[in-house]
């Protein structure tokens, strides 16, 4: 079952509100809704495994300086 919600926002937010209902052609009350249930839904916080094993292989490792490592790229990836 629906109910109505008054909210109260900003003239300019109102106005960018209106102006991005009608570029994605859904109504502003769907958009809000639509957030609200994204904020709702639990977020996968979990490391994936592959990540996880990644932890710590470089460490006591020496990296290049900074400077060195940008040139390596630019050299590599943008000839």
């Amino acid at each position: 079952m629906n109910q109505k919600l008054t909210l109260s926002f900003d003239a300019e937010i109102v106005k960018f509100a209106h102006s991005y209902s009608k570029k994605s052609g859904k109504p502003v009350s769907k958009i809000v809704e639509n957030y609200f249930r994204e904020l709702k839904t639990p977020v996968n916080t979990e490391i994936p495994r592959e990540v996880s094993e990644l932890r710590g292989i470089l460490k006591g490792s020496k990296l290049p300086e900074m400077k060195k490592m940008r040139k390596i790229f630019h050299e590599d990836h943008l000839d």
